[in-house]
């Protein structure tokens, strides 16, 4: 529900009252909206005149020859063609926001870490100035792997705008509430909750309550998609209807206006005279989402043993590779503990993923201290992980009753590929040097004696 006591000065398509007032429900839907009666051309694309004066504009997000159930497009009747709304490009400085391949000579990757949250700043930070990456994997020139990043922000962006031609952008708020104006509407977002920005998307972004501060999931390659829940069947994790497509809202604002652009890891801007939000009607299935990870029904395990967290994929995105994803998100949020005789916090491992952890509210079970708030953490492949001495020690001795693991939020960007720490990472957040020896004092149990445990 859109927040009245911040009006947009957006011209809003009308929408159905209720809990998906000024969005509609679905994911991967086929939508259609408009603001005006009329505007969206009916059993055609591309009429000979568009209604109101409107030019008609294909907005791809995928080869126009991708199969059928992977082929994302979204047909936009707009005020101006977007060639409009770009000029002559130049080169801008955006130093902390970095993109793969990124690989610090003087950084040292291979290790565990963990960070405090990054802290916000009295300087005025936009979400372009306000980025801050922490890591990157693959190659953003030919489109495989991510960047992780915290945000902070409490400056809006008044009449600038930007998109990312690289990426994919998940959204994962900590504190504050952000409001997305993009081309094909409006999306609020707020703690508990995420949004999903498509590359070539162009947007701007307010402060409602700030100030703000989370995480982004750069995505490089194939666009998130919901998991397969093989026998798991058709119900539980995320579901299509929970996840919320904006109606359509547009602005026909002559005023001067910069658009910046990522593209291939660099930043370019441009001076346009209008506002470029001017999408009047829209119809596809290419467009922002929301999704309130509140409604993620999570699954386990019933009578013995711990399932792997993959278990609680909330989106994947995959790579060429069937079943090792390009990036998974993952979500451990409240959920009730019932396994017998078994270890349940997630067990000692090691692994072929990386794992970059955050944590949204409460305590992680496996780190209850350290891991705060605003929090990151970073076990890249093949690095040993799990809990600290104080968990092991409370779950192999705990009482195996029914137990609500509540007041809890956390999850992770996992990837196929090992994630760089970036400058910023290393000597600038607020890393815990202490970190590795939260395994230090750890004991030998070992006792050779038959039958003993």
């Amino acid at each position: 529900m859109k927040d009245l006591a911040h009006p947009t000065r957006m011209q809003v398509a009308p929408s159905l009252e209720g809990p998906n007032e000024g969005y509609m429900p679905g994911f991967g839907n086929d939508y259609e909206t408009e603001v005006l009666p009329g505007a969206l051309p009916q059993g055609m694309n591309s009429p000979q005149k568009c209604n109101y004066g409107l030019y008609g504009e294909q907005l791809s997000g995928t080869a126009f020859t991708a199969p059928s159930h992977q082929n994302e497009r979204t047909w936009c009747y707009r005020i101006r063609p977007s060639v409009k709304h770009s000029h002559r490009y130049t080169k801008i400085d955006v130093p902390y926001w970095k993109s793969a391949p990124n690989v610090d000579p003087d950084v040292i990757s291979l290790g565990q870490y963990r960070w405090d949250p990054v802290p916000h700043s009295e300087d005025a930070l936009t979400w372009i100035s306000g980025m801050r990456t922490m890591t990157t994997a693959g190659d953003v020139n030919t489109q495989v792997g991510m960047a992780t990043h915290t945000y902070l922000v409490n400056t809006s962006m008044e009449d600038d705008y930007f998109f990312s031609a690289d990426s994919e952008m998940l959204v994962v708020p900590q504190e504050g509430v952000l409001r997305f104006s993009t081309e094909l509407g409006i999306i609020d977002v707020e703690p508990k909750e995420i949004a999903i920005l498509p590359r070539g998307l162009l947007y701007r972004v307010e402060v409602l309550e700030g100030p703000a501060r989370g995480f982004v999931c750069e995505n490089y390659g194939q666009k998130f998609e919901l998991p397969g829940r093989g026998p798991i069947g058709a119900n539980c994790m995320a579901n299509p209807r929970d996840f919320k497509a904006p109606v359509a809202a547009y602005e026909d604002r002559e005023v001067p206006s910069t658009v910046t652009v990522k593209w291939c890891g660099q930043f370019h801007k441009t001076e346009i005279a209008q506002s470029p939000l001017d999408v009047v009607a829209w119809h596809g299935n290419y467009a922002p989402v929301k999704y309130d990870l509140r409604t993620y029904c999570p699954v386990g395990a019933i009578l013995f043993d711990h399932p792997d967290p993959s278990i609680f994929t909330v989106l994947t995105a995959p790579s060429g590779q069937p079943g090792t994803a390009n990036i998974d998100f993952v979500l451990f949020r409240e959920r009730w503990m019932v396994a017998e005789d078994t270890f349940r916090p997630p067990w000692y491992h090691k692994n072929i993923m990386s794992e970059l952890m955050g944590n949204i509210y409460g305590q992680y079970d496996a780190k209850p201290q350290g891991f705060i708030p605003g929090g990151m953490s970073l076990h890249n492949m093949m690095l040993p992980h799990g809990p600290d001495k104080n968990a092991f020690e409370g779950a192999s001795n705990a009482d195996l009753t029914a137990e609500k693991l509540d007041n809890t939020m956390s999850f992770m960007f996992e990837t196929r590929f090992p994630q760089h720490l970036t400058g910023f990472a290393a000597s600038e957040a607020p890393l815990q040097d202490d970190y590795i020896d939260c395994w230090v004092d750890i004991e030998k149990k070992f006792d050779g004696t038959p039958g003993k445990k």
